[in-house]
């Protein structure tokens, strides 16, 4: 499987929203409860750019088969050179390293940024997310114990983070 990536257009927002749906009923990746529509997710996409927030899909043979955030963190100017980082699959593609690839594109591209610090938000359950991190040393840097509830269960997040 040959794997690329390039900035996202905001025609490419639909595939995103697409995939970010799929993960919405696992109850593991995302604290939304019901779909989110392109609209709901406009202001997000705007707050992207190639100089500053990258926003990247990951394609295999011209396919969108994911996507790559790097987010604001808490939005304040202090904050600037950290960022929350988001990895989607498509549900058909999950299982074939395309976690492993996108962060180690990530890693090679980090600098060209001005990013010093990745912050990751992950659910305590989300053990495969918890073990890609891992792998590339991102260490758990807090716990918040049952901060989410999803269909009446308690969740617990952890914010894993790693300096650059």
């Amino acid at each position: 499987m040959s794997i690329s990536f390039s900035f996202a257009t905001i025609k490419d927002l639909p595939e995103i929203v697409r995939i970010y749906n799929q993960t919405i009923p696992t109850r593991q990746s995302t604290a939304d409860l019901e779909p989110v529509t392109v609209s709901d997710r406009e202001e997000w996409f705007k707050s992207h750019n190639q100089h500053h927030r990258p926003l990247w899909l990951i394609k295999s043979d011209n396919q969108v088969v994911g996507w790559i955030s790097l987010a604001d963190f808490y939005g304040r100017i202090a904050y600037d050179h950290t960022v929350e980082i988001s990895i989607y699959i498509d549900e058909n593609f999950r299982g074939h390293h395309l976690g492993v690839k996108a962060l180690e594109f990530v890693e090679s591209n980090v600098k060209n940024f001005g990013i010093e610090t990745i912050l990751a938000y992950i659910f305590g359950h989300n053990a495969p997310s918890q073990g890609l991190f891992k792998k590339f040393s991102y260490v758990k840097w807090a716990h918040l114990p049952e901060v989410a509830e999803m269909d009446g269960v308690k969740r617990d997040l952890d914010i894993l983070g790693k300096k650059y």
